[in-house]
């Protein structure tokens, strides 16, 4: 129970800073990635029809496609795919995610 708790609490302050960051300065990542010559040609060809830059028009599709998914799915990949819980939760910790969870 106290590893279900630490993920849930985990992905909570993951979400809670997502939210203070959307309202101050998005901190960026950089990736290089490499695409097929024709998707680069197609998605090329998709922001010059929207008055985008390549790039631009890749992050935003990038950027709806991340808010796309759930609590609940990204919750699940959570606790399939990290189920350590090395870090217990301190006792006023417990109680904000409670209260955040509404219990």
């Amino acid at each position: 129970m106290r590893n279900i708790l630490h993920i849930s609490y985990t992905f909570y302050t993951f979400a809670k800073n997502i939210i203070i960051m959307d309202a101050l300065v998005v901190e960026k990542k950089r990736k290089n990635i490499d695409i097929p010559i024709d998707t680069f040609r197609n998605l090329s060809i998709r922001a010059v029809s929207e008055g985008k830059s390549l790039k631009s028009f890749i992050e935003n599709l990038l950027v709806m496609e991340a808010k796309s998914y759930s609590d609940e799915e990204l919750y699940h990949y959570l606790v399939k795919n990290k189920p350590q819980g090395d870090v217990y939760l301190n006792e006023k910790e417990q109680n904000e995610f409670e209260n955040w969870l509404g219990i």
